[in-house]
């Protein structure tokens, strides 16, 4: 390239910036997508975002306080069943 060429950036410094806040607290300074207040990364291009019904932040119940306990006792009677087999086959020798 020659030096003596002028590069013309004003219109790329003009354009709309995303205002979307960076995990370091500052506004993000990449140009927005056509029509959108966001740039590409941070929600400005298309079918970004959760989908529809999302099924990521569904819950299982897996942890409530009875399933938990419903575990426990399951865990007792299987305890109490290992004790009892191994007292009987203690007897039977």
């Amino acid at each position: 390239m020659s030096g003596d060429h002028i590069r013309n950036t004003s219109a790329m410094w003009t354009s709309p910036r995303c205002g979307a806040e960076t995990r370091r607290g500052t506004t993000c300074r990449a140009p927005a997508v056509h029509g959108k207040s966001r740039c590409r990364m941070h929600g400005g291009a298309r079918k970004s975002g959760a989908p529809q019904g999302n099924q990521n932040a569904r819950t299982h119940g897996a942890f409530t306080g009875d399933a938990v306990a419903e575990r426990r006792q399951v865990r007792e009677v299987l305890d109490d069943a290992l004790k009892l087999l191994g007292e009987l086959s203690s007897v039977a020798e």
